[in-house]
Formats: structure tokens, sequence, C-alpha cells
């Protein structure tokens, strides 16, 4: 439990082959947190990595203690958006993270987030690389214009009111997380542009951060030809549904 008066974050951090990059955006959470005398928890939701994710998590749970990482592993691969609602069930903090355990989203932004959100008392504060201070390291032209047209059409189709609706480094108040994961119906790479149409219709309030987003720098990108396509028809089914 945090001391009165203070609060307490969980970090979700799903991993799928993530043996190289988990010990170090680990080691980062853990710096971050208590060079800012913040009480905090990272729950690892690994999906049976068959690079030996857990076993790596196991050892950084030794390393760091039982109540700081909270493993929470899943019998297979079963997408990111169930990834958070398994890990929501078993978060004790007052506020929830999510970020990617790649090393793209850096914990140094976790204080500009938390000041951003008690500035206005958000709801959701957002992480977004298209605001001045914001940007993109790693990616050539062609991963750039993606992600661009990715959010262009997002923005037209759903009109979210957010400049980064698909990036996926967050902040919610607890409730507010799991009252838009009940009311959110995808579960693949939608899922996280949903969950801001859905903070909108249900009138939550959100606040944005610039970060800089870095591509990996160990394994391989999930984002292929079939997450492609699963992320146009993922948009024009939720486009249909607001």
């Amino acid at each position: 439990m945090a001391p009165k008066g203070q609060h307490k974050y969980s970090v979700l951090l799903p991993t799928y082959n993530e043996r190289e990059n988990l010990p170090i955006i680990t080691w980062m959470l853990v710096k971050a947190f208590k060079d800012n005398e913040l009480d905090f928890e990272i729950i690892i939701i690994d999906d049976a990595s068959p690079d030996g994710t857990l076993e790596i998590a196991k050892q950084l749970q030794a390393a760091f203690g039982a109540d700081r990482i909270v493993l929470r592993p899943r019998a297979g691969k079963l997408g990111l958006g169930t990834a958070y609602i398994h890990g929501i069930e078993h978060a004790t903090g007052d506020y929830v993270f999510i970020m990617d355990a790649d090393m793209s989203h850096h914990p140094k932004f976790i204080p500009d987030f938390i000041k951003k959100q008690k500035e206005g008392n958000f709801d959701v504060v957002t992480g977004t690389r298209y605001a001045l201070g914001g940007g993109v390291h790693g990616w050539d032209l062609r991963r750039k214009l993606t992600s661009r047209v990715a959010n262009f059409l997002a923005d037209t189709l759903l009109t979210p009111g957010v400049s980064d609706l698909t990036g996926s480094f967050r902040l919610y108040k607890k409730p507010v997380l799991e009252a838009m994961i009940r009311a959110t119906k995808s579960k693949g790479y939608v899922f996280q542009m949903e969950m801001m149409v859905r903070a909108r219709q249900m009138n939550f309030t959100i606040g944005e951060v610039p970060i800089t987003f870095v591509d990996r720098v160990f394994g391989e990108s999930k984002l292929g030809a079939a997450e492609i396509v699963g992320y146009l028809k993922g948009l024009i089914t939720l486009a249909m549904d607001i």
C-alpha cells in the first residue's frame, strides 16, 4: 500500500519475446519511480514467450522484490487488448501506466505524465509524438509515413480530439481505465484507438504530453502486413460503430 497521502502507480507491461529488452526497461522504470520518490509496481504480462522472457522476469522479481515486480503470465499469445484486461485485474495502484516493453517509450517521461495529470486532474494523459517537443527516432521514411497516414485516417474517421491516436504510452486513473476497458470491444492494435474514442464518448478528460518514440533496439517489430490489414479492418469497424 502507498503511504497515506501518496499515490501508487501500476505499470502494465505486456511482453512477447522481449528477453533482451525487459531487463533494461525494468531497470529504467524502477529508477524513474525511485528517483522521483513514487510508490509503484510493474506488472509483467508475458504471453508464453518462446525466447525465455518469463525466466528473465522471474530473475528481475528476485532482484527488485515481488512487491515491485508482479508476474501475471498467460498461457499463449492472446493479444494486446486482453493483456491489459488481464493486467488491470491485478493492479493495486491508484493510477495505471500502459506502455511498450521494447524501450520505444522512455520512462524518463513518467514525471511529465504525472505533472500533467495533476495540473488538470485529467482522467487520461496520453503521450504524443506529433506535438511540439515530441518526435520519432529510428524510423525510415516508409514507417514514418505509415504512422502519419494511420493517424490521419483514424483522426478523420473517428475525430477523437487527440493528436496521436495510435500511441500507446498513457496514464489513467484506475477506475477510468476499468470503465473504458469494459466499454471497449477491440482486442488488437485498434484497442488503443478505441480507448480514446470511448474516453470522449464517456466524457473523460484527456491531457497530452509530448514524448519521443524510439524504434526498438533488440528484437523484431510486431508490425507486419497482417497487422496493417487488421488495423484498417478494425478502424472501419470502429468508425461504423460510433
